[in-house]
């Protein structure tokens, strides 16, 4: 790990009152974690817009009943094989899955996979959880 270096951070008292609220909710210990966090999430997003190679999860609820759908999801899964590094299918109810795809490659590539699956009929609720390989931050 680098070293530590300190430096100040200047804010209006509203702000700063409000920031202390939310550190304390998310459990942090002190401020500084907090904004290291707020930094990283930065760096993170700004790697999906320069098209780095990223990672995430791509998160799909849908009815396994509707006709065709679980192949379409394969179909399309089998496709991106390279860019899929695991996923996991959870049995919600008699009728609902979830399905996280866990998914690394280049932001372009991600993302069209994303469209995709979350385009297909049947879906009913689909995000994409941006994250990184680690290597930048």
């Amino acid at each position: 790990m680098e070293g530590i270096i300190r430096f100040g951070v200047s804010m209006e008292e509203k702000l700063l009152k409000q920031f202390d609220r939310l550190i304390k909710s998310e459990g942090y210990k002190n401020r500084s974690e907090a904004i290291r966090d707020i930094i990283r999430k930065e760096f993170v997003e700004e790697e999906w817009e320069e098209g780095a190679i990223v990672a995430g999860a791509v998160l799909l609820v849908y009815d396994h009943h509707k006709r065709d759908l679980v192949s379409k999801i394969m179909d399309i899964q089998h496709n991106y094989h390279e860019n899929i590094i695991s996923t996991q299918h959870i049995h919600m109810d008699h009728h609902n899955c979830l399905e996280i795809v866990v998914v690394k490659g280049k932001t372009e590539e991600i993302k069209r996979l994303y469209g995709l699956l979350k385009s297909l009929k049947g879906v009913k609720y689909s995000t994409l959880a941006r994250a990184s390989t680690g290597k930048k931050i």
